[in-house]
This record gives structure tokens, sequence and C-alpha cells, in this order.
């Protein structure tokens, strides 16, 4: 799920009554499948979503030299923050063309969050640590889920029609899209794999190692 900052930095969105959650399950090789995202556009003038004057800040942390969560999902024009929870520095970039932008060598969490305006795939690296990988998906959609370690996403959504797309970093192919009404029962998403594709983790040699090269 994502990371989220204190509610000082947050704010809402309003949802047309009534609403009804609409949840599903996502698998891959007969097991569940995490950091699948899953946006939902409105099909109906109802459901769909005001842009809030400042969308609500959100946060991708660094632990354990993981970007957490591996896959933040957001509307365009959202502020995200990156704090460093480690006790070592990272320096987080990107090149990605939906948002290109770099954080140097630094501790705890920068001053300014890094806005991202445009929709599309952003991934992010580290310079210090060439393993760490994680993602940005930013969408123009009404609503987003992310799937837990578990496989599971749930949105709470107005009742009306949806066409629900889905995102997988290390899907060989996309799962098509469905067009859905709410309310309707769980629904199930299977995505096939790359055969080989970068965790964003430690390799197994430094996974038990300490910190103490300050980096």
């Amino acid at each position: 799920m994502a990371s989220r900052l204190p509610a000082v930095f947050l704010t809402a969105w309003a949802v047309v009554a009534p609403a009804a959650e609409l949840a599903g399950k996502a698998v891959a090789g007969g097991r569940p499948l995490a950091d699948l995202v899953v946006a939902a556009q409105a099909l109906d003038a109802a459901g769909r979503v005001k842009v809030p004057p400042a969308p609500a800040a959100m946060a991708l942390d660094q632990k354990s030299r993981e970007f957490v969560p591996h896959v933040l999902a957001v509307r365009s024009g959202t502020p995200v923050y990156f704090p460093n929870s480690d006790a070592i520095k990272h320096h987080v970039y990107s090149f990605s063309a939906a948002k290109r932008f770099e954080i140097k060598l630094y501790s705890g969490v920068p001053r300014e969050p890094v806005r991202f305006d445009l929709p599309g795939i952003v991934a992010l690296g580290c310079n210090i640590h060439d393993w760490m990988l994680g993602y940005v998906y930013v969408s123009d959609a009404d609503y987003l889920a992310v799937t837990d370690a578990e496989g599971r996403w749930t949105l709470d959504l107005p009742d009306g029609r949806y066409r629900l797309s889905f995102w997988h970093p290390d899907a060989a192919e996309q799962a098509p899209e469905q067009i859905i009404s709410v309310p309707a029962g769980e629904l199930a998403v299977t995505v096939e794999l790359k055969a080989r594709f970068p965790t964003g983790k430690p390799p197994a040699s430094l996974q038990n190692q300490g910190y103490g090269d300050g980096f």
C-alpha cells in the first residue's frame, strides 16, 4: 500500500454517495501479486473526481536500502516526499520522460517534495546503491489502488460504470482493460510476469550486512 505523510499534509476528495467498495485480487503464476496498479476511470459524470486545489502529499520512503513502497500510484499534480529512513545516505534520481529529477546525497526528509505533473511511469534509482529500483505511477484516472502483499486491492467508488486499467512493472504483457459496473462482485486479474526482472531489493550477499560504510 502507498505510504502517506502525517495528517497535516493530507487533503480529502469528496466521494459522491451512494458508494460501494470494489475489491479484487491479482495473481501471477498462481500466487498473489503485489504492486499491481489498478486505475479506475469513471464513465459517468457522477463518479468523476474533481481535482482538489492542492492534491494530498504522498511519501515514498527508503528503508533497508529499498524504495518503500516499490510502486506508488498518484494522480497528476501530486507532490511526493522522499524521506530517507536509513542510517545511511541515498541519492534519488529519475531520467523518465514523465519526470526528470535528482535529490543529491542526503539523509532525513528533503525540505521540498517533488511534484509529478505529467501522467506516465517514473522509474526511480539511487546513484549510491545500483540495485535500488522503484516506480511512481502518475495518472489522470479518477481512482487508484495498488495491490498489497496478498494481491488484494479495494476502491470506494460511487455507483456507476468504470474503465479499469492495470499496470505492473514486471508484467510480460499488461492485463487487458475491463469495463465494470458498481456495485459489483470481487474481480480477479491474472498477470504473466517476465522470466527475469530486477526486484529493487539488496543482493542477498548484502542483506545481512551492517551499514558501517556510511553509504
